[in-house]
């Protein structure tokens, strides 16, 4: 193989907020062509944009995998079962192992990288 030469898939650019057809995930199990570079059962990573005022009512419960939530912009309120945290500043995170429930808020217009691992599948 010479240098300029790749197999089909083993590449991909494109703009984490134009991913709405995967739900803002750019990695992980939910791309369903196994050959594309983007589909692993290793990790997910999920770009969000919510407006001010988003949330989930609900109770995330029984996760079983790790959780990196990463503060973009905004000002992002995450409720875990072990207690409330603010993320105010870009690069604000939280981490959370499994067992832990969620809820979240967007106080204002926010923008969030999740990761999770590994990829459910």
């Amino acid at each position: 193989m010479t240098p300029h030469e790749f197999p089909a898939g083993s590449f991909h650019v494109g703009n984490a907020g134009n991913s709405a057809g995967a739900r803002g995930w750019i990695l992980g199990h939910f791309v369903a062509d196994e050959s594309d570079v983007r589909h692993t059962k290793d990790v997910e990573v999920k770009w969000s944009e919510h407006p001010a005022g988003d949330h989930r009512d609900g109770w995330v419960t029984g996760e079983t995998r790790t959780t990196l939530l990463l503060l973009v912009k905004g000002h992002f309120h995450i409720t875990l079962s072990t207690g409330a945290y603010e993320l105010i500043k870009p690069g604000d995170y939280a981490v959370w192992g499994p067992g832990i429930d969620h809820i979240w808020r967007a106080e204002v217009d926010s923008i969030v990288v999740t990761v999770r691992w590994p990829s459910r599948s």
